[in-house]
């Protein structure tokens, strides 16, 4: 096995598809410095706007960020959000073939507005709408027709419509006839269809909801091991936050507890993309699950040290490495 170091260096030669909700992040930055008179609220003076990859597009992002080749599978609007999700995808150089544009569809956006370097609100633009058969027909030519050359797969349910049982029970013949890792970030609105995947990565709330009940570190091992017999995965990472993670294997008895080693932490959001992206990638290039995961670990407490949908570098993932 090679050393953590080497293991990252690696990673430039894994491919992953990320298939899931495409999202586009939309930040506002500015300053607070009085109250609005119309109602107790902050009033926000605008001093920059950016866009970013979000949903399913940021495990892409954080897989390209540390080195990786991906591409990724999922619907937008026929809208100028839409054209934003494009651009940032060309000036990546990913191939933008798997991204369909969905023309009775609006493209998901999340609207951040952050003062003084905190959050104030989000604004979230969501269009649920029922996705045609003929947009699944075209997502599953994509996938059936270039799974071959890539070395593992992400399924990044973010809940937005596109998971639905029977995309994913073809999404899982697909994968399974070529013998691909398919690992899943999960949702709760589709807990009862992930079967057999290579992996699942819920949160505590995403365990608690899947084996109804609250999930407590005393009850931990009996709900890891209820979930990892339901979905019938060979492993199963429940993350714990702020407590780390636990990993479940087949045949195993108990758990593994990997403490967390955020120094700080700022912003939580898309620790999870960075958690599915590192371990798949880990994972891919046959490291066991217990040294991808904490590798994977390590790369979170980077992330949730940032503001806004971060990712880490390889050099950072590196710096951090004797925390493991």
């Amino acid at each position: 096995m090679k050393n953590l170091s080497g293991i990252i260096d690696e990673f430039k030669n894994i491919k992953i598809l990320v298939v899931g909700d495409v999202m586009l992040d939309r930040f506002i930055w500015g300053d607070v410095e009085r109250i609005s008179p119309e109602a107790p609220v902050p009033v926000v003076k605008v001093t920059n706007e950016n866009f970013l990859l979000g949903g399913s597009a940021n495990v892409l992002n954080n897989v390209v960020a540390l080195g990786g080749n991906a591409e990724i599978c999922g619907v937008i609007g026929n809208d100028l959000f839409g054209d934003q999700v494009l651009k940032l995808l060309k000036s990546k150089k990913i191939n933008i073939t798997g991204v369909i544009n969905d023309t009775k569809r609006a493209t998901i956006v999340k609207t951040r507005v952050i003062g003084q370097k905190q959050q104030i609100v989000r604004v979230d633009r969501e269009d649920l709408k029922k996705i045609s058969n003929s947009i699944y027909k075209k997502l599953l030519n994509f996938i059936e027709s270039n799974i071959s050359k890539y070395d593992a797969v992400i399924l990044s349910d973010y809940g937005k419509g596109l998971i639905n049982k029977k995309f994913y029970t073809e999404l899982l013949s697909i994968v399974k006839s070529h013998d691909k890792i398919l690992n899943i970030d999960p949702k709760n609105s589709n807990m009862n269809i992930y079967k057999k995947a290579t992996l699942l990565t819920p949160n505590t709330n995403e365990a608690g909801y899947a084996a109804n009940c609250k999930v407590t570190m005393n009850n931990l091992e009996k709900v890891g091991k209820k979930l990892l017999k339901k979905f019938a995965s060979e492993y199963l990472i429940i993350t714990l936050g702020e407590k780390g993670m636990a990993i479940f294997q087949e045949n195993n008895n108990g758990f593994i507890h990997i403490p967390t080693v955020a120094q700080e932490v700022f912003d939580v959001t898309g620790a999870g993309d960075t958690v599915i992206s590192v371990l798949t990638m880990a994972m891919a290039m046959g490291v066991d699950v217990v040294t991808s995961a904490k590798i994977a670990n390590i790369a979170a407490g980077v992330v949730v040290g940032k503001i806004g949908t971060a990712t880490v570098t390889q050099e950072e993932l590196k710096n951090n490495l004797h925390l493991v």
